[in-house]
């Protein structure tokens, strides 16, 4: 993520990208092939009594993505592709076949149910601390699930007095980057605005949308994104409405511009909504990831060079 004084800090971790700020928000990730959806399912019908929603809106199923009225082309294809090879390999070999290998170890795990036992094997992590600030009663309806609670040393404060918001900080090396994110749940009714205001201070420009709207009859977020330009929504410190949108074979754009009500300021923020979570051909799924987080990295950063601008 950029911001706009380089020379201020903050409560916000910071942390470089090829010499960029770098703090997407991840909204819920799911890890989750569909043998991993089944199984949590399980899991959480089991455990109904003791790790339910503390939250009792009506958090209702939404309808099918409308048909809207303009569509702009942000990547194709043949892009898409070729964003797979970044950079020229010093060893002479082609990047591509990195990509393949990486492609082929990612669906040999997924394919023996690797993926599946570590993210099973989480329950069993022992936790840093108490999460006592998602557990105090005033914030408990604001937490999708009593048992996803974000650990008090990483959680994301919000305004002068650190409210609350289901939301952590995450480090993460990858080669020789070092990138940072922000991971939440899936927003309630009630905590959408506390969302875009997450949004806003901390001024991150990509929101990587990685669960299902509705997975296996259940409501897993509520769609806190103007869904079509006649349908912006009205928040209380915020005005949001669609600028631009293409729909994939696999995922979703959207340019949605955010306006503070008390400056007038105005921002671009992509949200890219990942659609396809196959039951089977988890081959394809891989390659489909892959392309996914290389256009979410190339999205952020073009977001860095235009913050705020609106084309």
């Amino acid at each position: 993520m950029c911001n706009k004084d380089e020379q201020r800090t903050d409560k916000s971790l910071q942390g470089q990208v090829a010499g960029r700020d770098y703090k997407d928000i991840i909204s819920n990730i799911s890890e989750r092939s569909q043998k991993c959806a089944e199984c949590e399912s399980c899991r959480r019908e089991n455990q109904q009594s003791e790790s339910g929603s503390w939250n009792n809106e009506d958090d209702v199923i939404p309808h099918r993505i409308p048909v809207l009225p303009r569509n702009r082309t942000f990547a194709s294809g043949d892009e898409l592709t070729q964003l797979i090879n970044l950079k020229p390999s010093q060893s002479g070999i082609d990047p591509r076949t990195d990509i393949t290998g990486l492609i082929q170890g990612l669906q040999l795990r997924i394919e023996n149910q690797e993926v599946l036992k570590e993210f099973m094997a989480l329950e069993h992590v022992k936790p840093i601390d108490d999460c006592r600030i998602g557990k105090a009663p005033e914030n408990q309806n604001k937490n999708r699930y009593r048992d996803i609670l974000p650990y008090d040393k990483t959680r994301v404060p919000l305004g002068e007095k650190n409210g609350y918001i289901n939301a952590s900080y995450i480090r993460m090396n990858v080669g020789e980057e070092e990138h940072f994110y922000i991971i939440t749940q899936g927003p309630l009714p009630s905590t959408m605005a506390d969302f875009w205001q997450m949004v806003w201070e901390s001024e991150s420009d990509v929101i990587a949308m990685m669960t299902k709207e509705v997975e296996l009859g259940q409501v897993k977020c509520h769609r806190y994104w103007p869904e079509s330009p006649y349908d912006s929504k009205d928040l209380a410190n915020f005005y949001l409405r669609l600028h631009n949108y293409q729909i994939m074979e696999y995922f979703i754009i959207r340019k949605i511009e955010i306006i503070n009500k008390q400056t007038e300021e105005k921002r671009i923020i992509n949200h890219l909504q990942f659609i396809t979570w196959p039951e089977h051909n988890t081959s394809k799924l891989a390659e489909q990831l892959v392309k996914f987080i290389c256009y979410m990295r190339k999205a952020h950063r073009n977001g860095c060079q235009q913050h705020g601008e609106i084309s």
